[in-house]
């Protein structure tokens, strides 16, 4: 039967919600099976080349399981709220019909160490810096204040996801093996990127603009 997938132009990172608007057909079949089960979840994989809509689209091999929260049908379509869970590797993709599928093989969530704190702190405090600069060019998902997780590890990714980082940063960033490269990494890549707020986005670079949950993670 395989695990339900659903690629998409956004990182999904353990700890912290997504908002989507389903329509095509196959994954609203899909969302129909998912809601005759007790506990339904999906996995997010990012799409590495191809467009969410329409199929044939190639997909990185990392994803983060996504449990459904909300469901609100509307005329031809349904908006869900899902809650990143626990990170996965594709072992075999499945045949997409009728929607796509993997046999998928769980990663061990990372182990919080409490002398690893002075590093959170400093990570969520560049990384609501650098957010609130971006702000002021438009286009952030996420507020500057936005209120986070109260458990430091939960916290730990959620201070990744919301940093303002391309697609292919933040999968650097999902990759990682230990809460202290994690956050390293995320101080890293957030100071990199803030030189470049508000350069002009390149000809032929697809802007991915996810619906926004409210500002609590």
């Amino acid at each position: 039967m395989g695990t339900a997938m659903f690629p998409l132009g956004a990182v999904l990172f353990p700890h912290t919600p997504v908002a989507l608007r389903i329509f095509e057909e196959r994954y609203l079949v899909m969302l129909g099976r998912l809601l005759d089960e007790t506990d339904p979840a999906f996995g997010v994989v990012l799409i590495e080349r191809g467009t969410e809509t329409g199929g044939g689209d190639q997909r990185f091999t990392l994803g983060t399981m996504a449990q459904l929260s909300h469901v609100v049908p509307q005329a031809g379509q349904m908006q869900v709220v899902a809650q990143g869970t626990e990170r996965f590797e594709i072992v075999q993709w499945l045949e997409d019909a009728p929607y796509p599928r993997a046999d998928v093989r769980p990663l061990p969530d990372l182990e919080w160490n409490e002398a690893l704190l002075p590093l959170l702190e400093e990570a969520e405090k560049i990384v609501r810096r650098v957010l609130g600069k971006a702000q002021q060019f438009g286009g952030t998902r996420w507020a500057p204040e936005v209120e986070l997780s109260e458990q430091p590890l939960p916290r730990a990714w959620q201070i990744a996801a919301i940093a303002p980082l391309g697609a292919l940063d933040q999968m650097e960033l999902l990759r990682s093996a230990t809460v202290g490269g994690l956050l390293r990494a995320t101080i890293d890549l957030t100071l990199a990127a803030e030189p470049l707020l508000g350069d002009p986005v390149p000809d032929g670079v697809i802007v991915v603009d996810d619906a926004s949950p409210d500002d609590e993670i």
